[in-house]
């Protein structure tokens, strides 16, 4: 039905004008802007006045999005169509009297998209009930791997981060992680400016956000996501001042993170509504209060995750609340036995089938180019964060590209050294090349219809006395497909309960190389040892 629709408004478009109402075409998925001049003057708009656009599609249905101040008597309602044909408009003000903002009515043609990319082509991210992955719009399976470049927006010009967007999205990035606002991180943009100022009552500068405009734009250029923290959230002494979601009143966090997704709700987004944050414990009930202020009404664009601190588990605790539809973590940055184990065995590995289901995904693991970490280091992470849940994404990070650093800078609010290594140099680092290539293999797979089975296939654990040789298996409910990531050159079985016949191959993590393909004797174990000098993915099928 839904692509009988499409190619029936398809045809309609041939016949209705070009333009409605001197509107030009805005093509399905894509970002339609109008702006409005107020009649009026207020002191501060943020708190004073608020405009509300209700948006009807062709065939009836109506989409209310917030509006936004843009500085002086300038205000800007955006918004991203989902279906093709003539829409209509109406504006509604809290003050009434305000005639430039209030009753104003428009029209927009949305028309078939044209853009190559995957993300408009098949439409944006929704999260279907029941299942622990995303997809876009036409219903194919989108396997989350982002890059974390926080300062990257604020920091960047328009020429490093275009450099830096390409080479992300021709490694197969499909996502950037970004902050929004001056944070602990960095305490203005590349001009020095806040996005707001004060800690009580806020006031906003809309010449930060109209910088960041472009910057967001450029990221939905390449076919990427921006993955948009909206309130940097670490409770900590140093730099709190800087942490908007820690210091800043529940009303105007609520305010704040209400008009960026005013702002950005048209763009291809993913809001983290806090980052690097404490959300449970004395914490618990201040962001239910912001997410459920922010998004519980259901008519924002854009799915919802949180970006907790370190080791920090929310699955449980936020198992009702029905506007977060990512259950993000965060394992740190750590090598050591208990930051291996938590990932693991900790709280998303062990209580993932007990719990709605939702995509979890690690979306801060082991940096690198950090201290103490190298590219082994952060591929096993990645892999191990992977293959702990059902499979829906994962994160990369680099120490040299989430500040923006240039050679010899270090990270405001920071310990560790000066950094020997630029965010041009991070580029061509061994790590992210090996999580890209993970991520490529991967895409190769049914991956959405894969689960954790070691613990009911892996004949005998060695992570369990080793940390640092934990293995986990996937697999798909009938057992025709298993793979297995093997951290080190190691001897394994499997058992095989049903007797099926397989056919072997070894997926290169390190060399990004397949094996020949080899026939599996039938039996109730199997075993298997890596080829490598190093870790390998075991991937079974069944014969035809």
């Amino acid at each position: 039905m839904q692509k009988l629709l499409f190619l029936l408004f398809g045809c309609l478009i041939t016949v209705l004008p070009a333009t409605v109402q001197g509107q030009t075409p805005v093509p399905l998925w894509t970002k339609f802007e109008s702006g409005f001049e107020s009649s009026k003057s207020y002191g501060n708009p943020l708190y004073d006045v608020r405009l509300e656009v209700t948006f009807q599609s062709p065939t009836g249905r109506s989409k209310t999005v917030f509006g936004f101040w843009d500085g002086g008597s300038s205000w800007r309602v955006r918004f991203a169509a989902d279906e093709i044909g003539e829409w209509s408009f109406r504006t509604e003000c809290s003050d009434t009297a305000n005639t430039g903002l209030h009753g104003q009515t428009g029209h927009l043609m949305v028309t078939p998209q044209q853009s190559p990319h995957p993300l408009y082509l098949k439409g944006t991210l929704v999260r279907p009930p029941g299942r622990y992955h995303l997809t876009h719009a036409d219903g194919s399976p989108f396997l989350w791997f982002a890059d974390t470049a926080w300062n990257g927006a604020l920091k960047s010009s328009d020429t490093e981060w275009r450099l830096f967007l390409k080479d992300r999205a021709n490694l197969g990035f499909n996502a950037i992680q970004l902050v929004s606002t001056q944070w602990r991180g960095a305490d203005g943009d590349a001009t020095g400016e806040a996005a707001f100022t004060g800690s009580g009552k806020i006031q906003l500068n809309p010449a930060f956000f109209q910088r960041l405009d472009r910057k967001i734009d450029m990221v939905n250029d390449e076919g990427l996501i921006a993955a948009v923290v909206l309130l940097w959230a670490l409770p900590v002494s140093l730099g709190k001042e800087l942490s908007p979601g820690y210091f800043l009143p529940e009303p105007e966090a609520i305010l704040l993170a209400r008009y960026m997704v005013a702002r950005y709700g048209g763009n291809q987004v993913v809001w983290f509504l806090g980052g690097d944050g404490k959300y449970i414990e004395e914490y618990e009930q201040r962001w239910k209060t912001i997410g459920q202020a922010v998004f519980g009404g259901g008519e924002h664009q854009g799915l919802v995750a949180q970006h907790p601190q370190g080791r920090s588990w929310i699955g449980d605790v936020y198992a009702g609340e029905a506007w977060l539809d990512i259950v993000g973590y965060q394992s740190s940055h750590g090598t050591g036995e208990q930051t291996v184990n938590w990932i693991n065995r900790g709280p998303m590995a062990e209580r993932w089938d007990k719990l709605p289901a939702r995509p979890l995904i690690n979306l801060e693991p082991l940096y690198e180019n950090g201290a103490g970490s190298n590219s082994d280091d952060v591929r096993k992470a990645c892999y191990w964060s992977l293959f702990a849940t059902p499979v829906a994404g994962i994160t990369y990070g680099n120490h040299a590209t989430w500040p923006w650093l240039k050679r010899g800078e270090k990270a405001l609010n920071h310990s560790g050294a000066p950094s020997p290594n630029s965010w041009q140099d991070s580029l061509a680092f061994n790590g992210v090349k090996q999580v890209s290539n993970m991520v490529r293999m991967m895409r190769e797979q049914k991956w959405w219809d894969l689960r954790p089975r070691h613990r009911e296939l892996l004949a005998e654990q060695p992570g369990l006395t080793d940390f640092s040789q934990f293995i986990p298996l996937l697999g798909n409910d009938d057992g025709s497909t298993i793979l297995a990531y093997v951290p080190a050159k190691l001897p394994f079985r499997i058992r095989n309960p049903r007797l099926l016949e397989y056919r072997a191959q070894w997926f290169d993590p390190v060399e990004n190389k397949y094996s020949d393909e080899s026939s599996v004797p039938r039996g109730p174990l199997l075993d298997f040892a890596v080829p490598f000098d190093h870790d390998g993915v075991l991937i079974l099928k069944t014969t035809p």
